[in-house]
């Protein structure tokens, strides 16, 4: 089973973690990567698996967030996966507080 990346979806998710601050400061914040890999990556391009993995800890996402499986082609991330992926990301949100508003997300979807 083949499966591709949602470098779309990742890189957009990078660019808004990061915010305003500089590709540089954040390169040395996850570590072991470049400031030059991480503009390439909000570009679109496919990271290895190491920078790929360091992003997702740093994002604190899991990896399968941005996995699409090719046998299922229309298959896209969900809403609710993407707002999730969204709100783990966002730097100025506690991490309690993202897990509450994950969980009225979980019920508003579990509800339907």
């Amino acid at each position: 089973m083949q499966s591709t990346l949602n470098t779309e979806l990742l890189g957009s998710m990078l660019k808004n973690k990061r915010d305003k601050r500089g590709l540089r400061a954040v390169a040395e914040e996850i570590g072991e990567v470049s400031a030059a890999t991480l503009s390439r990556i909000e570009q679109g391009k496919l990271p290895d698996v190491d920078t790929f993995i360091r992003i997702c800890k740093w994002l604190d996402v899991p990896t399968d967030t941005f996995i699409n499986d090719k046998k299922d082609t229309k298959k896209e991330v969900s809403t609710k996966d993407k707002v999730v992926a969204h709100l783990r990301a966002d730097r100025e949100l506690s991490k309690d507080t993202v897990n509450m508003l994950i969980k009225m997300i979980d019920m508003a979807y579990n509800s339907k």
